[in-house]
């Protein structure tokens, strides 16, 4: 049986070029290479699983590239480059600050440090999960920050950025990552499907790419797990049933019904979801969401901020064109005043049970006071 990686580590970015979702971030490092004004210092923040380690090693590889591509990339042919892939390199060191955050592991890194390349003219030093190490090692750490050796280069990675001493971060060149995008996620997604031989519809890869909130290492992890489930074809319906994500046909029959003042059949099928498993407040959020979807679907100009597969699109614009304005203001401010209250109510299921009541009333000629929730129209 052959060993299998996961495409998390299979797919990650060897390249600049190849890193999703940062372009300013990676053209900002290329152009810094390229024109040799390295700073001695950098730290990498972001949220998790959106390519800071990635791009740290990536930088640390290109540096120390005797023959740069005409693109600023790494050649992958010269000694440094194949002493990096085979994961033999001395120039390049990794430290794990979350499992060796004290003063003594800082000052053995100290000890290496002045020793110089012995191929390729830098030494980098990845710390991962800086803000991990304790105040004694930060002190110790600070004055090596400051004046390295010409051959030495840090690059801090860290997830909490507001953790780290601002002595420390007044040291480095500081670069934001960004979440990554939706459509960069499935743009991705559906590359590594390609590649693996997999079918896999666009909205299933959507729900994927919502459900990992903008990173790509969780996006990379949960496709794995999907394809496992569904043998390699992965459906919208696959994906809902394994990750355990309420279907979009719950809201839109849900708004059709509050559209037509059809209380108790909504208060039906939001027993059903119950029975199915699904918790009130999760529905909630889904529900007011479903509403600013509608919203944004409504006007030419900010259906870019739709992000959903094509066919369910084209859903959102047809139900959109039954629904007023004013209707989804009101329903989004009543949804999220459940959401606010939910965990503080004694009652969890009669809360939702009153917003979908004031929601189905909002339709009515007078819900000017079901709006303020000062009056319930007895259905």
């Amino acid at each position: 049986m052959e060993n299998y990686i996961v495409s998390a580590r299979k797919y990650r970015p060897a390249t600049f070029e190849s890193v999703v979702g940062q372009h300013a971030l990676t053209i900002t490092l290329k152009n810094a290479i390229a024109t040799g004004k390295l700073a001695h210092a950098y730290l990498f923040c972001g949220p998790r699983g959106v390519g800071k380690t990635t791009c740290a090693r990536i930088f640390a590889k290109t540096i120390n590239c005797q023959t740069p591509t005409a693109e600023g990339e790494a050649c992958n042919q010269c000694e440094s480059c194949l002493a990096f892939n085979e994961q033999r390199s001395y120039n390049i060191h990794e430290l794990d600050a979350a499992s060796n955050n004290s003063v003594e592991d800082i000052r053995s890194l100290i000890e290496q440090v002045r020793i110089p390349p012995q191929i390729g003219k830098y030494k980098v030093y990845i710390i991962d999960e800086v803000h991990m190490l304790s105040q004694a090692a930060f002190n110790a750490f600070l004055k090596t920050l400051e004046e390295p050796p010409q051959h030495a280069i840090f690059i801090l990675a860290t997830t909490e950025k507001h953790k780290i001493l601002p002595t420390i971060l007044s040291r480095c060149q500081i670069y934001d990552f960004n979440r990554i995008g939706i459509k960069d996620t499935i743009e991705h997604l559906q590359y590594v499907a390609t590649q693996e031989h997999i079918n896999a519809e666009p909205e299933a890869l959507t729900v994927i790419a919502q459900k990992a909130d903008g990173g790509m290492r969780d996006a990379l992890s949960i496709f794995d797990q999907v394809v496992s489930f569904t043998g390699g074809n992965i459906t919208y319906k696959s994906v809902i049933e394994n990750l355990n994500v309420l279907d979009y046909e719950y809201y839109f029959k849900l708004t059709d019904l509050l559209l037509e003042n059809k209380v108790p059949e909504s208060m039906l099928l939001f027993n059903d979801v119950l029975k199915k498993g699904f918790d009130g407040s999760h529905f909630v959020t889904g529900l007011s969401s479903h509403f600013r979807d509608l919203l944004v679907s409504k006007d030419p100009s900010t259906l870019q901020l739709l992000e959903v597969g094509a066919g369910i699109r084209d859903r959102y614009k047809e139900q959109a064109q039954k629904c007023d304005q004013k209707f989804l203001y009101r329903a989004m401010k009543l949804c999220n005043d459940c959401d606010l209250n939910y965990r503080a109510s004694k009652n969890k299921r009669l809360l939702v049970e009153l917003t979908l009541i004031q929601c189905a009333q909002l339709t009515l000629p007078d819900a000017d006071d079901v709006s303020g929730g000062r009056s319930l129209r007895r259905y």
